[in-house]
């Protein structure tokens, strides 16, 4: 396959914006960033990569030297900013949650659908080395037919740990903002999808935000789920549950950290099947090559589709489906009720 190199544009200008704009500049072979837009920290985050900074997203998406966009924003921003890219006839690599509601993400596979432009969302977990490992045993049938999967996110500092702009109402919470990875990864390992969803939720008093979410969930298979995803964890944390799970099969058991292990447990015994280098978030920071590695391979699979004029691997339905699914956990805690999804 030949390497057409691919001009991109980066649309927000946060923790994410910078984290796109050094994968792209440094680890994505072919492609070429050429202009950054939007937030506040857009003029310096362009000045820091050497490329322009647009002064505005509109203009950003008027350049006729920009093939795709990477978009980083808050997520009540991206049905209106994905769809605009889409008319301007730009693929787009759109951050987790796909957007605030499962109305928007229908809005935006439509407009990528007409404009017939690639649409693929930021699952990263699904490229992390011990994830896609875990992935290839279940398909290899390691562990046989899942019978129930637990999947964890749990964190301490409060929401005080957690950007401001993530708090506020119209980007609705933390299983939102950051659990709807816990669903896609129930989703994916299974190959299944999620039917019911039962959940409580936990707020904060003094703002009313939520701040722990637990849910059961059942897949059509038969199979169930649970997600469990914190930010009032008190310190030191619970080891090995910042991003985990244990996924237990017919014959087999996985105890799955994406930032440390991956074990499989068969005939009376426990092996280690790979591990996980650290990120050294003291040291090297957010930039850490390690923690770069799953947004180089997401980056290369969403060029790749291009390329090839194929559909990723990763699709706008299935970022609609852990929308839907995280939606479905809210309205369970609300209404006291088992939510059927379609």
């Amino acid at each position: 396959m030949p390497m057409t190199e691919l001009r991109i544009g980066v649309i927000g200008s946060g923790f994410m914006g910078r984290t796109n704009a050094e994968t792209i500049s440094r680890y994505l072979k072919g492609a070429r960033l050429v202009a950054i837009a939007g937030g506040s920290r857009a003029a310096q985050l362009a000045a820091d990569y050497g490329v322009e900074c647009a002064p505005s997203v509109d203009a950003l998406l008027a350049r006729p030297d920009i093939d795709a966009v990477f978009l980083s924003t808050p997520h009540s921003t991206h049905a209106a900013l994905a769809t605009a890219a889409a008319a301007r006839g730009k693929h787009v690599l759109v951050d987790k949650p796909m957007a605030a509601g499962v109305e928007e993400c229908t809005r935006i596979i439509d407009a990528a659908k007409q404009a017939r432009v690639n649409l693929m969302v930021m699952f990263g977990q699904r490229f992390r080395k011990l994830n896609m490992e875990a992935y290839r045993l279940i398909q290899d049938g390691a562990i046989g037919r899942i019978q129930a999967i637990e999947s964890y996110a749990l964190n301490t500092g409060g929401l005080a740990a957690l950007p401001a702009w993530q708090s506020r109402p119209e980007n609705l919470g933390t299983l939102f903002g950051h659990g709807v990875h816990n669903f896609d990864l129930v989703r994916w390992l299974t190959g299944d999808e999620i039917s019911t969803v039962s959940a409580r939720v936990q707020r904060e008093a003094a703002s009313g935000n939520e701040v722990s979410t637990m849910a059961v969930l059942g897949l059509r298979s038969g199979a169930m789920a649970t997600v469990w995803v914190s930010w009032s964890i008190p310190s030191p944390g619970i080891p090995a549950t910042t991003f985990s799970a244990r996924v237990v099969g017919e014959k087999g058991i996985l105890d799955l950290d994406p930032y440390a292990s991956l074990r499989l447990g068969r005939d009376g015994k426990w092996e280690t099947i790979a591990t996980q280098a650290p990120i050294d978030f003291l040291g090297k920071g957010m930039l850490d090559p390690v923690r770069l590695e799953s947004y180089t391979a997401q980056g290369t699979e969403f060029l790749n589709s291009i390329r090839e004029q194929r559909r990723p691997s990763v699709t706008g339905e299935d970022g609609r489906a852990a929308v839907a699914a995280a939606l479905a956990a809210y309205q369970s805690s609300d209404e006291r009720r088992t939510i059927v999804l379609d």
